[in-house]
């Protein structure tokens, strides 16, 4: 391997070891990465599938969609040139895209920023405060998704209700499902050495919100979502045109990039998948896209209340990445 190429597979090792802050679905963390000649690979962990949360496999594609973009930022930021093919092999279904180092890039100020995002960027469960979002944001938000190939609909005031009777029907009906509560159960009781899944320390117990987000708080655990009521929060949902798994993956960039605008933005964000994975709220969040497509997730942004929120620990590199 001549000078030039082992320097490229360095950068593309160096950027899976950022996308390992993506965010995903009950931090599973549900990729690996593997390096083949001058491409990085990155593969779908069906081990770390939550069968009964989902079981079509979108979330999971999803949150490894989120993993691609934070590795394809941290190539830019760091001054490359990439192609990315999505679904490269159809005879391989678990390799959901590579990326190859195509030449030099000069990275502009969004970029690099994107990039210092990716260590600050985290779930932040607690409800955000009465200062208004501006639109101008919003605006960043819509514009940042769209250069994913995917799109982003910041959810009107006046259908915020029904997005919350959703989220709280998507509720009801995980926790009526033994397997759900299973996968739950699993997922907030992992080993402090694992590196994944949503210790007690990062969620928040019920509280008044215009939209519920998902119950973590096993047997009374975590803490106190804040005085605060999401009053100022907005809602928006990602979608796409499409729903294969190109479209999941594509989505999966989109929230990556609209969580990593809106934290160069000072933004506190979070992820809203449960309304996603029951089939009848999907349906119904889809009625609300005036021009059609398919939901695939929900962001929710704010101002944060004072004070820092917990992150989520990571899995080691070399459990995720085979150089």
């Amino acid at each position: 391997m001549d000078v030039t190429s082992l320097q490229r597979r360095r950068a593309l090792i160096e950027a899976a070891r950022d996308a390992l802050a993506a965010p995903s679905i009950f931090n599973t963390q549900p990729w690996t990465w593997r390096s083949a000649d001058d491409w990085l690979q990155l593969w779908a962990d069906r081990s770390r599938q939550l069968r009964a949360t989902d079981f079509a496999g979108r979330q999971l594609t999803v949150s490894c969609g989120a993993a691609l973009h934070h590795a394809r930022v941290a190539l830019a930021a760091a001054g490359h040139q990439v192609q990315v093919d999505r679904i490269p092999d159809p005879g391989s279904p678990g390799l959901l895209a590579r990326i190859a180092i195509t030449g030099a890039h000069v990275p502009t100020d969004e970029e690099v920023a994107l990039c210092r995002a990716i260590g600050d960027r985290h779930t932040d469960r607690r409800a955000f405060t009465a200062e208004a979002v501006a639109s101008r944001v919003l605006s960043e938000l819509v514009a940042a998704a769209e250069r994913q190939a995917a799109h982003l609909y910041p959810v009107p005031t006046e259908q915020v209700k029904v997005l919350g009777a959703a989220a709280a029907h998507a509720e009801a009906v995980h926790q009526a499902d033994p397997g759900y509560r299973d996968e739950l159960m699993t997922w907030t009781n992992r080993p402090a050495e694992s590196g994944d899944g949503v210790p007690a320390t990062t969620a928040v117990t019920p509280t008044a919100r215009a939209v519920p987000v998902r119950d973590f708080t096993l047997f009374g655990r975590g803490h106190s979502a804040g005085l605060e009521h999401d009053v100022g929060a907005r809602f928006a949902m990602i979608f796409t045109y499409g729903d294969d798994v190109v479209d999941w993956l594509r989505a999966g960039e989109a929230l990556s990039a609209v969580l990593l605008a809106a934290t160069v933005a000072q933004l506190g964000c979070a992820p809203i998948s449960d309304v996603i994975e029951v089939r009848a709220t999907r349906e119904q969040l889809g009625r609300l896209l005036r021009g059609g497509g398919h939901p695939q997730a929900v962001v929710r942004v704010g101002h944060p209340p004072a004070g820092g929120s917990a992150i989520t620990a990571r899995r080691a590199p070399s459990e995720v990445i085979n150089p």
